[in-house]
């Protein structure tokens, strides 16, 4: 038991940091949308009326889902292609050489989103729950929650 909480630290660590991270990020978009569209705009994002929300949205829910370890696979994949698209729209000029990149939030939280995104939450998460409770029942075994 001891063996496994050690082992299983970096990853509990990482889905903590990466929600608190997240939802903080998309509370803080939902509480100034003004601000968020504007600067959406002045990046000459598409639709920023309708894009700042839905980010500010995705963050949010996806962040909580990350925290509790609920479908986290799931939950990583949107959020990696939102950094990606901040790293393209809003980091690409600071992005000279591979040490600038190195040193951009944005790219570090791609590289722990796919983390989460390839293992999931394999330790004290809801998913880890479900997961135990499915192997006990048969009906979540035919309906391939397992």
């Amino acid at each position: 038991m001891y063996k496994t909480l050690i082992q299983s630290l970096p990853s509990i660590i990482t889905r903590f940091l990466i929600g608190f991270i997240f939802i903080e990020s998309g509370y803080g978009k939902l509480k100034n949308m003004g601000q968020v569209i504007s600067y959406f705009e002045s990046l000459n994002i598409p639709y920023s009326n309708f894009q700042a929300p839905l980010v500010a949205g995705v963050e949010l829910v996806a962040g909580l889902l990350i925290l509790i370890g609920l479908i986290t696979r799931l939950a990583s994949f949107p959020l990696i292609v939102i950094m990606i698209v901040a790293l393209y729209t809003a980091k690409m000029e600071d992005i000279v050489d591979l040490s600038s990149l190195l040193g951009v939030s944005e790219f570090l939280y791609i590289v722990l989103l796919l983390g989460l995104f390839i293992h999931g939450a394999p330790h004290f998460s809801l998913d880890q729950l479900i997961k135990k409770r499915c192997q006990k029942n048969a009906t979540c075994k035919s309906h391939h929650y397992v």
